[in-house]
């Protein structure tokens, strides 16, 4: 399952963004994942706790949310969305189209707890 090696590629990024801000512990991660990227989203949800365990992101809540199919037309210049295994112009419906969105694993956002030195 290659998502336990996604998993602990973003552990490492949240580590770092940790020691960054004053080394506090992660609350709340929130990825956009789109359909064609490649990563299942339930098989990150449950490989994220493994790879999470004994780091600052340990416990840390892990929010996914799915990005649209987005192409432009390369005929007649629309953009809009489509089906993962339908990539028409949702104009025309031709088919040389470009893949806008879609394809993207984005780390959106982290929250952090203060740091306990900062809690006294």
């Amino acid at each position: 399952m290659h998502e336990l090696s996604v998993c602990q590629a973003l552990v490492s990024q949240l580590e770092a963004v940790a020691a960054q801000h004053g080394g506090g512990r992660v609350e709340l991660v929130k990825l956009r994942i789109g359909p064609l990227s490649g990563v299942e989203a339930a098989l990150l949800r449950q490989a994220f706790p493994l790879a999470a365990a004994g780091s600052v992101a340990e416990g840390a809540e892990l929010q996914i949310d799915a990005a649209p199919v987005v192409v432009q037309c390369q005929a007649c210049g629309a953009s809009g969305e489509a089906a993962p295994n339908r990539m028409l112009c949702p104009a025309c419906g031709g088919f040389r189209v470009r893949t806008v969105s879609g394809t993207e694993m984005l780390l959106e956002s982290v929250e952090l707890s203060a740091p306990a030195a900062e809690m006294l």
